[in-house]
Formats: structure tokens, sequence, C-alpha cells
């Protein structure tokens, strides 16, 4: 159960802030955990309140914070819980300021999708003239893959499904694959060299994930990082080894919080530039977040899901 409660106002400790919540960040493992999934990583025990990253404006400061930071429109992980609020308590270190004219639902939308899809390029060496599979394309992270392939100059062939395939379309890769096919396999591979996929960025897991494997290149990389289905996919690593293929996990994007701040400030620069655009697909209000989370399990939501904490 999701219940809107209401409590006093936090009071920030020394080095914390509280921030004037206008936008929460929402994702599909925050409905796992809250179903009780992967307590042995997630520990959490109800009552608790969830959510990892917020935006909005400083509004009260703790001791020996910076005063220049008073009214500052930021950006901030909260730390695995605290975020479906419409005040927050962080650190004041964590905080990463929002560039001007840039609108802070789109940067609420890059706190997690952005750093994660920023470190993915880098952990998998995406070069121009790569051939790059994106396996659900549709969804928050999978949207600015897609963007970050063609921006660097790779092949992009995005794989998703049923009524999301348009939405994929409009976001310019050169081959869009229905995975509701009984050959969609086939059909991804006839887009790409005869050799396969320089890469293979899987954002779903399950079978979907474990059979997209097979469109990887010898000395290509996979990145099993997706759960959506239920679990990650599962690959056998004596045949990566005897193909010289790079396999990594979830656990390549597990950032220290100095890496987390840099790519997330990284992603808040590329969104001013241009190279990321996160699609916000569907907002809910605060009192609406059993909503959102029934939305996100139901995998028919498209892009980004966000709670606006104004009521």
């Amino acid at each position: 159960m999701l219940q809107l409660v209401e409590q006093p106002d936090p009071v920030p400790g020394e080095g914390q802030v509280v921030i004037d919540v206008e936008v929460a960040d929402t994702l599909w493992l925050e409905t796992a955990v809250r179903s009780g999934a992967g307590q042995d990583y997630w520990p959490m025990r109800p009552p608790y309140v969830p959510g990892n990253g917020v935006a909005g404006r400083v509004m009260r400061l703790g001791a020996g914070v910076d005063s220049g930071l008073n009214g500052r429109r930021v950006v901030a992980h909260t730390g695995n819980e605290g975020g479906y609020a419409d005040r927050a308590v962080v650190a004041a270190d964590a905080l990463s300021s929002v560039p001007d004219g840039l609108d802070l639902t789109v940067a609420a939308a890059l706190l997690h999708d952005g750093p994660t899809a920023l470190a993915l390029f880098d952990i998998t060496k995406v070069s121009p003239g790569d051939a790059v599979v994106v396996i659900g394309a549709s969804g928050g992270l999978g949207v600015l893959l897609v963007q970050l392939g063609r921006a660097c100059g790779a092949r992009v062939v995005a794989v998703a499904r049923g009524a999301k395939l348009d939405r994929v379309r409009e976001l310019g890769p050169d081959a869009v694959i229905d995975s509701e096919h009984p050959d969609w396999l086939a059909q991804a591979r006839a887009t790409l060299p005869a050799a396969g996929a320089d890469v293979v960025l899987d954002n779903v897991g399950g079978g979907l994930g474990e059979a997209s494997f097979a469109l990887v290149a010898p000395a290509g990389r996979f990145s099993g990082h997706g759960t959506p289905s239920g679990r990650f996919a599962q690959v056998d690593q004596t045949t990566a080894d005897r193909h010289g293929i790079v396999v990594t996990g979830i656990e390549a994007v597990q950032m220290s919080e100095d890496d987390l701040k840099r790519y997330t400030e990284r992603a808040l620069r590329a969104a001013v530039a241009g190279t990321l655009a996160p699609v916000i697909g569907q907002t809910f209000t605060l009192d609406q977040a059993g909503s959102a989370h029934a939305a996100i399990e139901s995998r028919a939501v498209f892009g980004k899901t966000l709670l606006i904490a104004r009521i």
C-alpha cells in the first residue's frame, strides 16, 4: 500500500539542506522493492518513504552550509528513500545545480537514467560506427541510450514492442524491431553487420535479454543491467569467453557518490546541449504514487514516469 500521510517538515542537520520538492523521480526498481523483492540488497521495511531522486529549490539550510545555496534550483539523490515527498533532506554536498533554462521536470527525468546511460556508454566503449542494439528502447533509459548512440555516430537498432514502436521510431534509430514478433531476432540480425552487434544494451532482462546475447559479434560487449522482466539475463560466461565477448551487469553501474554526482552534472549539461532529451511519458501527483507504480509494473508506459509533488 502506498498512502499519502502528513508529517512535520524535516529539519536539516549540519551540512544538510531541505529541498522544496517540485518533481520526484520514479524507478521500476522502486516497485520491486515495494513488493518485497531483493531483500538481500534493499532491506526496506514498511513504513518507509520510497524515492531516491528529487528536483526543486533549496528552502532551508543546516549549520555550516553555504548561504549561497538558499533558493537555488537543484537535483539530488536522497539515498534509497525519502524522495516521494514535498520536502526532502539531503546533504549539501549531494546537490547538483540545475542550469538556467533547463526545466526542473527534465532535470528530474535525468536524475537516474542520465548518469546510467552515460556510464553504460563509457563501460561498453561505444564508438562512432559501432552497431549498437538497445533492448527495451521505449523506457526512460532506453530512450536516452538511443539518443546517445545517434549523437556519437553509432548505428542504432532499437528493440521495443507493440504500440510503443511508432514513438521509438520518432527517436530516429537506424532500425526498429518489434520484440513481440516471433522472428524478431532474425529481423534484428538482418539490420546488423555480418559479424553482429558491437554492443548490446539489455534494459529488460529475462528471456528477451538472453536471446539478444546471440546478436553480439565476436569481441563485442554485452551489458545485462535490466530486470523489468523480473530477473537479469543469464549469459553463459564460457560462451562469452570463447568469443571474446565482454559481459557486464548491474554491478558495473553501481557508482560512488562522487561518480554519481559527476555523471549527473554531465547529464544536465548534455540536456542543455540537446544531446539528451528525456521523454516524459506520464506524470502523476504525489497522492497518485500507487497509480504510478501500477503503470510502471504494467510495462505499458513510455519514457519516464514522474511524480509532481504539488497536489
